[in-house]
């Protein structure tokens, strides 16, 4: 296995795990979330893959032809803000591991590699957002030692 930027040859394999990831969401918030479908389209994704500004990691089978897990990233920079102070943060905008996959230490090997690249790139902090519907999900990164940095509260009308 191993970790790489993704490529344009890894589109449908990342259109595949956006489904398995939205399927995850639709079935706990199906009052929020389409299933099954996809967050992003192959055209959006075609342009994120060369952005440097949203560096998109997967993680391959031996062969480097099948992708077993991603994370899609985005870099903040806070310099600026009139409230927040200008550190540079790197998002994670999405991950998900093959559901094949999991229990093979995927997540944690691609959740390693972000962390890596985030100090790479002079990060000050790694985030991200996840779902209360997801309690796997928010173990996943206690386990990483990612601790609770806000939480968003709603009211359904």
């Amino acid at each position: 296995m191993s970790i790489r930027r993704a490529e344009t040859r890894d589109i449908p394999d990342l259109l595949r795990l956006l489904v398995q990831v939205n399927m995850v969401h639709h079935n706990g918030r199906p009052d929020l979330f389409n299933g099954p479908a996809t967050k992003y389209t192959d055209g959006e994704l075609a342009a994120m893959i060369p952005d440097d500004a949203r560096p998109i990691f997967v993680l391959t089978d031996e062969t480097d032809a099948r992708v077993l897990g991603y994370a899609f990233c985005v870099l903040q920079d806070h310099a600026g803000d009139h409230i927040l102070t200008p550190i540079r943060t790197l998002y994670i905008d999405d991950i998900c591991v093959d559901e094949d996959c999991r229990g093979q230490r995927v997540g944690r090997r691609l959740y390693a590699h972000v962390l890596e690249y985030a100090r790479s790139v002079g990060c000050y902090n790694v985030t991200l957002n996840v779902w209360a519907c997801n309690p796997g999900a928010m173990r996943f990164y206690e386990r990483l030692g990612m601790q609770v940095q806000k939480i968003g509260m709603e009211t359904i009308l």
